[in-house]
């Protein structure tokens, strides 16, 4: 396994005393570090015990497997809800802890109701609503809120009678906002629905995104994902916008209620004072802040939390497998034994009841096999009984991301004598040693470094490594070429595994007659069992099936490794040959950004959202609202602070307004009603407009950004997701666009806002009490500084919380690939235990980022209680000079910034920190690109009509600082020939590909049909070129969307085309035919199945050049046998690449091609290459045996036009690169 990140920095919070834990004084060390330079991981402290990921997520799963218990006896739906408030009514941190616990158990047939991208979504987002609900307090307003509006009605009643429920009846329909709160969750949940499908979509195309590129599929993927974003963001808008209503409501709500509560106190006919007002002013503050924006607030995200328990609640109900125990029985026999055994996988049934050694047939039945014997098939009816340790090699090969030798040793103690013969059973010795770092060379996420081959051994070492009593060997054969395979066959599976009970599922028939028994399999029964003697003489036409393969003789008797690549087989298909430095920046910690977040990034996020001209407009919106505001409120008070009694005859006020000898100025009531109306009455337009149109721009921001990004990594190199783990992508597309959705936009909002209320405050108390400056600007200073000081550490948290949460994600999107291969060796406990490194490492991130936000908020309360001492102490050592409106006025302004100004500081911290992921949704927009899709100059639309290829000096690499993997590469391809390509693993056949497609860019000349491919756009070159790939992608979707995602083609060309690849029966047994959905990834369909849509995809396309990489490997003989004559039916006119590891599908090309070191050694017709018995093409072959061997030869000599010439085609073939080079040669070439 991956070492388990070391123990960090003792948490000094453990040994901190009391006053040092008031104070958070125990954090200033790291305030230090972080004003020097920028923290990284080491400078983190350990997570407290208590807080640790496993204890956590063990308390949790007891609390909620009682809670399953009683809600089975009362016959009732469990709450994750009561679970959590018995376990963690003090935190919430365990849930993405505990939702992967459950990940690692899940059935298989449960696996397709949830996706990669749901448990994302789950982890990154709806995890993250307890802690916007219980880190911010939000939670407590839920009965705060009701409880100070009861306690401000008791006492204004006390003061003002009756008037005051006329006020406080808009803060009660405030409190009484439950229908929001039914809305929000509504929203929430179609929302939520709505991630999970553009994350998942999102997840296929990282992981699909060879195939992607080399279909030219982007920009079509590049519309779906934007439609399905386009429908999250209308709901996450509406959303939006009644979070815009609460804050209008907010805005002006504490001046509206004061008019309306004493224009009704006035009306009744009462006489206001001073005190009333000012005890009204001072009570409606308090309620305002806590009843009026935060009650609203807590509705909504209870309202959400809701529904995020009850998605993590549906996910957590899911079927797991029963604990399987393989324990050896008492008489310490192993046995593996299927008795009447029938299930069904997707309406898929066999039979199969035998002990096994070997099976063949069509391999979604075999492979099913295998999962039944591991237990995650479970059986219908009949049962399958194992007595011993498993272990087991899927067929698609699985590893993570670690060194080579951690991925064989899984977990296991290093011994060096059995490590050694290991390796050597499993033909990897001569890889390890071309790799600088020799088996500590790391691999890259999805194994990104390796050749399929290579990830095939790692894989079968591993198997072989765990010395288990009952091997399970899913195909491990066909990702290798012949001599490999048969080393492999030889000296692991008979040699080393000979004591073991190995059952072993292949298509490479000429090992049957090793085999102590064998099964035949066809359409999920069980056809005929018994010895390779018994089946030749049973009823069952099985000689016919193995017809070529009867007379199988021994190989020569060469060593494997003798014959190997002489280069680096670090990987044929992708980034292969990059030197192990390369590889360890691959896997580097993730970049992070150094210092403040720019200003560049504030106008990138702005920019995106609106026009300048907007953007202006709704900056001088902001101002004028919050001045008519201030204007309102002032006059307000002054109004109500200087009236003394009422005229009831002349309806009329006796204001002391302004004070003319013994003359009194008497002002109409109406004309009054009539100014105050107004200006709350603009005050509510402004702020309807700045609220609603600020939301929009910034939304829109976080749709426009989240578009370009997607557009970027689209258009970045293939090399760029060799580079980075999946869970590092989907973390900016799942938490990061999480938070520019949800919280940035009203965040952003209410600072604004209430940052303008306080300057607006700080104003109004400076020119009614000018020497207030006087201690305010220097106490500015000192706010300033803090500030300042505080963010150089802040924003460095912030970063490494976001960066430490990658890994989180990479991990479970690894163990759900490897789900099978985790459980069979009983790997959960290990695996969970690295998922609580990672998140514990994440916690340690978190921890502080909410530590260091204590620390800061606690220094503002000693700052803004100082500001507001002075002004009472200012008041009152004034008071002889100023009147009592002024007072009121001061004393009013400073009550109010006393309640908003720690709000502000707080949001002004959000919103500083959640910029750091508009900043890394940004840096993804400016990613390195590939070329133009399109160019100015376009290839006729009929190009290539006729299919010739030709390559002058090609040298090919993944990376600009990376090793060449093909190497002065001159040869030409005629028009509609059929040229095989083989090679020993890493020799460059795939790498040739990538460079026809370039996925990297070549160096030298590539022409087709006399079109250079460096002067065309991708796509015009990637659509005119079909392509099976290696390892075939399915999406997600219907079978129908699959094979023709954009409709171009009617059902009969769908069902013809499947007809032609031998999947039309298949489809036809399925409930819903072609519009049976299939999972993730294609799960319900066997990598031979896969392989084959990826067939019919290429005969839909039609066009004149068709590469085949590896597809038929997973296919039986036969299979491959009716699918290459329908290839060569179907393409007749067409130009036709092949690599094969089975040189029976090459053997009948027109001309093959041998590659070694990325170099052409060969390229002739097959006979005329049989003829040189020192080439590599003649030793490939007799590897196979003699008598295969001389069949195989016979083939080529009856397709070859030319075998009296094979003396002078050698020479011709044995050419040097320079002559091979001749002008006259690319003349009659090109």
């Amino acid at each position: 396994m991956l070492q388990v990140f070391p123990e960090g920095k003792p948490n000094p919070l453990q040994d901190a005393n009391l006053c040092s834990r008031l104070v958070f004084w125990w954090i200033n060390p790291l305030f230090k570090i972080g004003y020097k330079r920028r923290l990284e991981e080491d400078d983190m402290y350990s997570v407290l015990p208590g807080d640790r990921s496993q204890h956590l997520g063990e308390e949790l799963q007891g609390y909620w497997d009682q809670e399953v218990l009683r809600a089975n006896e009362d016959t009732r739906e469990p709450s994750l809800m009561k679970a959590i408030i018995k376990c963690y009514w003090k935190s919430y941190l365990p849930f993405a802890i505990f939702t992967l616990f459950e990940t690692l158990r899940l059935s298989n047939s449960d696996m397709g109701k949830t996706t990669t991208g749901q448990i994302v979504n789950l982890l990154s987002n709806d995890v993250n609503r307890f802690d916007r609900v219980s880190i911010m307090m939000f939670l407590h307003f839920l009965w705060t809120g009701p409880l100070m509006a009861i306690t401000v009605i008791i006492l204004l009643w006390m003061e003002i009678g009756i008037s005051c429920l006329a006020g406080m009846a808009l803060i009660i329909l405030t409190l009484l906002q439950s229908f929001s709160g039914k809305l929000f969750l509504s929203l929430r949940s179609k929302t939520a629905a709505l991630t999970d499908d553009r994350i998942r979509t999102m997840n296929e195309v990282i992981i699909g995104i060879r195939t992607i590129k080399m279909y030219a599929w982007e920009k079509s993927f590049a519309e779906l994902i934007t439609r399905l974003r386009r429908k999250e963001i209308s709901k996450i808008l509406r959303s939006s916008y009644l979070d815009g209503m609460n804050l209008i409501f907010f805005d002006t709500a504490s001046k509206l209620i004061l008019f309306i509560t004493f224009t009704t106190y006035v009306l009744l006919g009462n006489m206001i004072t001073v005190s009333q007002v000012f005890l009204a002013i001072t009570l409606y503050q308090v309620v305002q802040l806590t009843g009026i924006l935060f009650f609203p607030i807590a509705i909504e995200n209870v309202a959400e939390t809701v529904v995020s328990v009850g998605r993590i609640k549906n996910f957590l109900l899911l079927d797991e497998l029963p604990q399987c125990n393989h324990q050896l029985p008492s008489d310490g026999k192993t046995v593996v034994n299927v008795q009447d055994f029938t299930a069904f996988w997707d309406k898929v049934l066999f039979y199969p009841e035998c002990c096994l050694f070997m099976c063949v047939g069509f391999h979604l039945f075999q492979s099913s096999l295998l999962g039944a014997v591991l237990g995650e098939l479970p059986p219908s009816q009949g049962k399958v009984s194992v007595h011993g340790r498993i272990a087991y090699v899927s067929q698609q090969p699985w590893v993570f991301s670690g060194t080579v030798r951690s991925n064989i040793l899984f977990g296991k103690k290093y011994e060096e004598e059995r490590y050694i013969k290991v390796i050597k059973a499993c033909a990897l010795e001569k890889d390890l040693q071309f790799l600088e770092n020799g088996d500590l060379t790391v691999i890259g996420d999805r194994g990104t470094t390796l050749s399929g081959g290579q990830k095939a051994r790692v894989n079968l070492a591993r198997a072989v490594y765990q010395d288990a009593d009952i091997y399970l060997l899913d195909d491990p054969l066909s990702a290798v070429d012949t001599e490999v395979s048969r080393h492999l066959f030889e000296q692991c599976i008979c040699q080393v595994l000979h004591e073991k009970i190995t059952i072993l599922v292949t298509h490479q028939w000429q090992y049957l007659k090793d085999a102590s028994q064998i099964l035949l399999l066809k359409k999920g029964e069980m056809v005929q069992k018994g010895t390779y003697a018994e089946l030749l003489k049973s009823r069952v036409d099985f000689t016919s099936l193995l017809k070529k393969e009867n007379e199988e003789a021994k190989p020569s008797p060469s060593p494997v490794q003798s014959q190997q690549s002489s280069t680096p087989l670090l990987k044929d298909a992708a980034a292969e040959d990059q030197d192990t430095e390369n590889i360890q920046d691959t896997l580097s910690e993730e970049r992070r950004l150094e210092g403040k977040v720019g200003f560049k990034t504030y106008k990138n996020y702005f920019r995106a959202g609106a026009h300048w001209s907007v953007i202006i407009f709704l900056i001088l919106v902001n101002i004028a609202a919050q001045v008519r505001k201030e204007i309102c409120f002032g006059v307000m008070i002054f109004f109500f602070s200087s009236l003394f009694h009422r005229t009831n005859e002349q309806s009329t006020l006796n204001i002391m307004a302004y004070e003319k000898g013994n003359i009194t100025e008497m002002l109409d009531l109406n004309w009054y009603l009539g100014i105050f109306s107004g200006l709350n009455g603009s005050s509510l337009l402004l702020g309807v407009i700045r609220s609603l149109l600020a939301l929009y721009v910034l939304v829109n921001s976080s749709q426009t950004l989240h578009n370009k990004m997607l557009k970027s990594i689209l258009r970045a190199p293939v090399l760029f997701f060799d580079r980075n783990p999946a869970g590092r992508i989907l973390n900016r597309f799942s938490k990061d666009i999480g938070h520019m959705d949800d919280s940035l936009p009203s965040s952003f909002q209410v600072f604004f806002q209430t940052f303008l209320q306080v300057i607006g405050v700080v104003v109004v108390v400076v020119v009614v009490i000018p020497w207030i400056a006087i201690p305010v600007i220097p106490l500015g200073i000192i706010f300033f500084f803090l500030w300042w000081y505080f963010l150089e550490t802040s924003r460095d948290v912030k970063r490494l919380e976001c960066s430490t949460r990658s890994p989180v994600f990479s991990h479970l999107a690894s163990s759900l690939q490897g789900l099978w291969t985790i459980r069979a060796y009983k790997a959960e406990q290990r695996f969970q235990e690295l998922f609580d490194s990672h998140q514990d490492l994440h916690s340690e991130a978190w921890f502080l980022l909410l530590t260091v936000s204590r620390w800061f908020s606690l220094r503002l309360d000693i700052i803004y209680v100082i500001f507001i001492s002075l002004i009472d102490f200012g008041s009152l050592l004034l008071a002889q000079t100023l009147n009592v409106g002024q007072v009121g006025l001061i004393l009013s302004y400073a009550l109010s910034v006393m309640m908003v100004f720690p709000w502000c500081i707080r949001l002004s911290v959000e919103v500083e920190n959640m910029m750091i992921s508009v900043e890394r949704v940004i840096e993804y927009t400016e990613l390195e690109q590939e070329a133009p899709w399109e160019l100015e100059f376009r290839p006729p639309p009929d190009w290539p009509n006729n299919g010739m290829i030709a390559l002058s000096d090609v040298n090919f690499k993944y990376s600009s600082d990376g090793p060449l993997v093909l190497k002065d590469l001159t040869t030409d391809i005629k028009p509609g020939e059929k040229v095989g390509i083989v090679g020993r693993t890493g020799a460059g056949k795939s790498s040739f590909i990538a460079a026809l497609f370039r996925l990297s860019e070549p160096e030298g000349r590539v022409w087709i049909d006399k079109i250079l491919i460096t002067e065309i756009g991708l796509h015009d070159l990637r659509k005119k070129m079909s392509i099976i790939p290696q390892d075939p992608i399915v999406f997600t979707g219907t079978m129908r969307k699959n094979l023709d995602p954009f409709n171009k083609h009617t059902d009969e060309e769908l069902w013809n085309v499947l007809e032609e690849v031998q999947l039309k029966e298949i489809i036809e047994e399925l409930p819903d035919k072609m519009d049976t959905e299939l999972v993730e990834s294609g799960l319900n369909l066997s990598v031979g199945q896969k392989q084959l849509v990826c067939l019919a995809r290429a005969i839909l396309r039609k066009n004149q050049i068709l590469i085949i990489d590896e597809a038929t490997a997973h296919v039986d003989p036969s299979t491959d046998e009716l699918i290459q004559k329908k290839i060569r039916e179907k393409f007749a006119q067409c130009t036709v690449l092949t690599i094969a590891h089975r040189l029976s599908t090459i053997i009948d090309s027109d001309r093959i091609m041998v590659l070694d070191s990325g170099r052409l050694e060969e390229y002739g017709e097959p006979y005329v290459l049989l003829q040189n018995r020192d080439g590599l093409f003649y030793k490939m072959v007799q590897q196979l045996g003699k008598a295969k061997a001389a069949a195989l030869t016979e083939t080529a000599k009856q397709v070859s036009a030319f075998a009296p010439h094979a003396f002078s085609s050698i020479r011709k073939m044995k050419l040097s690169s320079g002559q091979i080079r001749s002008s006259q040669y690319l003349h009659t070439v090109v």
